[in-house]
């Protein structure tokens, strides 16, 4: 059988897939609001690499003669429509699907390209997690992963691909967006995937202290991935556009800033809501508060990261 044959194949049993996860996720769909107006904006990178934007973070793919490579996978109801997106530049197979995380919105469509026998690649803690599910500390609960959703390859702190004629090297990074998180360098291409590890949203990051992430950790990732790029570096944030070296240390500058004002407060023996009344973030909010994390879940973010909460 040829490869076109074997990808439509493959794309009819994604498609069963596809409906039965999209089933399984109806609660998180109606959660996040309705998908049917979602449309996937791919834009090319080079050398067969693209980034994939819907709903939810965003998508790495490699293309090339060994298959298809994702990064992240967006949510469940997205599924089809991400298919359709990858179909339009490659008739390659999925091989391989990466998460940098275990949040739903980068590992919603795992289910379905796992049934379609793609190969899920995670850090050990991300199919920890998904096994596991969660109860926030807000009383929110994520149910345990069903096993097809689960990485079946898993890695404690570094793993290469050897995919499309490109060196992918892969890292963990300790205590940053989670305790789970890849970064991603294509190092031939200067292209790297940062996951939620680096927002370019022009908001305040989101790091998830319930789930391992920490300030410090988040500071000493972006500044090691810094280390490692150049000003034509293409990077790819968990969320928003295309971003560069400068936007990396602008992320970087801002996070030293807001680290250094809320551990000042600590030292000074101020409680969270001490902390919170002080405002510390105030005269930051205007241009970084607008988004997902306002200043004051900042600074509780903040404020439990460094104090150990």
């Amino acid at each position: 059988m040829g490869k076109k044959g074997r990808f439509k194949m493959k794309t009819q049993k994604f498609a069963a897939a596809s409906a039965v996860a999209a089933m399984s996720v109806i609660s998180l769909a109606t959660a996040q609001g309705d998908f049917s107006n979602v449309e996937i904006k791919t834009t090319s990178l080079g050398g067969g690499v693209f980034m994939l934007e819907g709903a939810g973070g965003n998508i790495g793919l490699s293309i090339g003669a060994d298959g298809a490579f994702v990064i992240d996978d967006q949510f469940a109801p997205l599924n089809d429509k991400i298919m359709e997106a990858i179909r339009e530049v490659t008739d390659g197979e999925v091989e391989f699907v990466l998460n940098t995380h275990f949040h739903g919105d980068h590992t919603g469509g795992n289910e379905a390209f796992g049934k379609a026998g793609a190969h899920i690649v995670a850090h050990d803690n991300v199919r920890k997690r998904l096994i596991e599910g969660r109860t926030r500390s807000d009383g929110t609960v994520t149910p345990s992963a069903p096993k097809d959703a689960l990485p079946v390859i898993t890695f404690s702190h570094s793993m290469s691909f050897h995919w499309n004629a490109h060196d992918i090297r892969v890292w963990h990074p300790e205590t940053a967006h989670t305790d789970g998180d890849a970064i991603i360098f294509f190092k031939d291409l200067n292209i790297v995937h940062m996951g939620d590890v680096f927002f370019n949203t022009g908001g305040y990051i989101y790091i998830d202290v319930d789930s391992g992430g920490g300030i410090d950790g988040a500071i000493a990732a972006q500044e090691k991935a810094l280390s490692k790029i150049d000003d034509d570096t293409q990077i790819i944030p968990g969320h928003g556009p295309v971003a560069t070296r400068a936007d990396l240390q602008e992320s970087i500058d801002l996070l030293k800033g807001i680290r250094a004002r809320v551990q000042a407060l600590i030292d000074n023996g101020l409680s969270e809501e001490d902390v919170v009344a002080a405002d510390p973030l105030a005269d930051l909010n205007p241009r970084w508060g607008g988004g997902f994390v306002n200043g004051e879940f900042m600074t509780r973010t903040a404020y439990r990261s460094l104090a150990g909460k």
